[in-house]
């Protein structure tokens, strides 16, 4: 299941060898499953998966999919005792049913999601605050990412199309691993909802003067679509299929915005929960050997991981039910060893309400309450959940990695961990120290130290012009200029423009700041305000425009009967 809300609500071509030969690329089956069909885990030795496939057969199954270099083998099965004579099969360490319904019939045939028309973003990209608040903005004008550096996007698909994900995203590199099998048809990671693109947003969207921007808008994203259709959840085999997927092809971040449906917690002592820990550990495990750093969402249940006691959630797949857990049951992938566990705060650096906590079981923290990113369409909305959070760090830790080439998974964790701003907490249930507590972890991730090498966006005070300025009524525009010397570089992803206008219908008014390369930047548009006076600061993401040069604000009244002038303004590098 997604992590995208606080309720968890249900979400709605490449070789045909990978890698060392650990995925196929899928042809999906000719024949709906019959009903009653169940899908299974069998866990081998790795590499050693041929006796149980041939087991498979015998017992009254199917080999649907397998990943012999990690030892796991998926099967059919609509046989009713299937899984029991498996576990006594020679060879055989353990088998599980990965969901307690039968698999869909869209298993057999999966349509290649459609991409909705797509609108034109409007331009501008003011800098958001989830980004301000982990010094994105000012990492920007240091370093945007790597394009070499390429973030899979573990979720509901993306949508490719976009404006501001189609110059980042990387077709080559996206599949479908939804129902467990590779599906590698052009379009297949295409989104089945709006959480993956949202997602893929806040990771990387593009620096291109519109819409927003991600925290690492140089790098590349790729999407494996793994919740499938129409359930919307997130089965073990399709995780694993996408571990394996990333690995293979070199991917050096994922981001991992749910949980492994249906069980909100695998317990060992369940063999059908033991067999999908085994499974994901394995293929968590293969994936990080191959130099991938994965990223999970912590859960949306105000839940203390490390003091687990009762679930009532699981499986979600059917009808849940009241269990009793303990520590040894394991979210996954979250609590998975080498997963960096991410929870989420609100704009004021608390524990955002919902968002799961426990000591050493949160690495890092990040906003996640009202982000606002990209959706299907070229379209943009808010969402919340630990699932906003976790691209966040993904993000930053694409910048480390952009920065630092030959850094090793566990280099990168590390270097989350020792750059990682620290946040106090006074809540009741908050326990450890500022440095490392058991609601945030080692901190607020710093996107800002991620890329700073000694190297400081550039800097240079504020220049200002006091002189006044007649605005004409329903007249042409007018301007203000400043000219900015001795400051290196270009402006900041944050120039602050301040504004002291002073006119008798503040709606009348469209006021634009003019770059010495004659771009303007959109501050103010008309509308039906009126009250009196512009007194506002305004944040321009002028990072591509050399800071030294003639800067103007132009004004220009568009409706009759109201005047004014320019009373004064600022430029503050």
């Amino acid at each position: 299941m997604f992590l995208g809300s606080r309720s968890r609500l249900r979400a709605a071509v490449i070789a045909a060898a990978v890698g060392a030969g650990v995925l196929a690329a899928a042809t999906p089956a000719a024949a709906a499953p019959a009903a009653g069909t169940r899908s299974y885990l069998v866990i081998t030795a790795p590499g050693d998966t041929a006796g149980a496939k041939t087991a498979v057969g015998s017992n009254g199954g199917t080999v649907w999919s397998s990943f012999d270099a990690i030892g796991v083998v998926v099967a059919h099965s609509s046989t009713a005792d299937f899984a029991a004579k498996m576990r006594a099969t020679a060879g055989v360490q353990k088998v599980g049913a990965t969901r307690t319904s039968d698999v869909p019939a869209e298993a057999a045939n999966p349509p290649v999601p459609t991409s909705p028309s797509q609108s034109t973003p409007a331009t501008g990209e003011p800098v958001r605050a989830d980004m301000s608040q982990i010094g994105a903005d000012r990492a920007w004008a240091v370093n945007t990412g790597s394009s070499s550096v390429t973030v899979g996007v573990l979720d509901t698909g993306v949508d490719d199309l976009h404006a501001d994900l189609a110059p980042n995203f990387d077709s080559a590199n996206s599949a479908s691993c939804a129902y467990g099998k590779l599906d590698t048809r052009t379009g297949s990671w295409r989104d089945t909802g709006t959480h993956g693109t949202h997602v893929a947003g806040t990771i990387a969207a593009a620096k291109n003067g519109r819409g927003m921007v991600g925290v690492a808008p140089g790098v590349k994203v790729a999407s494996v679509r793994i919740a499938e259709k129409p359930s919307g959840l997130f089965f073990p085999e399709n995780t694993i299929c996408a571990m394996v997927f990333s690995g293979d092809r070199g991917f050096e971040v994922t981001n991992n915005s749910y949980y492994t449906d249906p069980w909100l917690f695998n317990c060992p002592d369940n063999a059908d929960q033991d067999a999908i820990l085994e499974g994901v550990k394995r293929a968590v495990a293969y994936a990080e050997g191959k130099g991938v750093l994965n990223v999970a969402a912590a859960g949306n249940e105000n839940y203390n991981l490390a003091n687990k006691s009762s679930d009532s959630s699981s499986p979600n797949d059917s009808t849940p039910a009241t269990r009793t857990v303990t520590n040894s049951c394991l979210s996954v992938p979250t609590e998975v060893s080498g997963v960096v566990s991410v929870a989420s705060i609100g704009s004021g650096n608390a524990k955002s309400q919902f968002s799961n906590f426990g000591t050493d079981k949160i690495h890092v923290a990040a906003p996640g309450e009202a982000v606002y990113s990209t959706i299907p369409g070229g379209r943009y909305t808010t969402m919340s959940g630990t699932s906003m959070a976790s691209p966040h760090v993904a993000g930053v830790a694409a910048l480390l990695k952009s920065t630092n080439p030959t850094a090793t998974p566990a280099q990168l964790r590390a270097l989350l961990a020792t750059q990682a701003d620290d946040l106090s907490c006074t809540d009741s249930r908050c326990s450890g120290t500022t440095a490392k507590n058991n609601f945030f972890g080692e901190g607020r991730v710093d996107a800002f130290a991620a890329v700073d090498t000694g190297t400081t966006p550039p800097g240079g005070g504020s220049f200002e012009n006091t002189n006044d300025v007649a605005i004409p009524d329903a007249g042409a525009a007018v301007s203000s200029s400043i000219t900015v010397s001795g400051v290196s570089g270009n402006a900041p992803a944050t120039l602050k423009v301040d504004v002291n206008i002073v006119h008798t219908y503040r709606g009348d008014l469209v006021i634009d700041l003019i770059a010495p390369d004659g771009t303007a930047y959109r501050l103010k548009a008309s509308n039906n305000d009126s009250a009196d006076n512009v007194v506002a600061t305004y944040a321009v993401n002028a990072s591509s425009e050399v800071a030294n040069g003639t800067w103007k604000l132009q004004v220009q009244d568009v409706a009759r009967q109201d005047t004014g002038y320019i009373n004064s303004w600022k430029l503050t590098f």
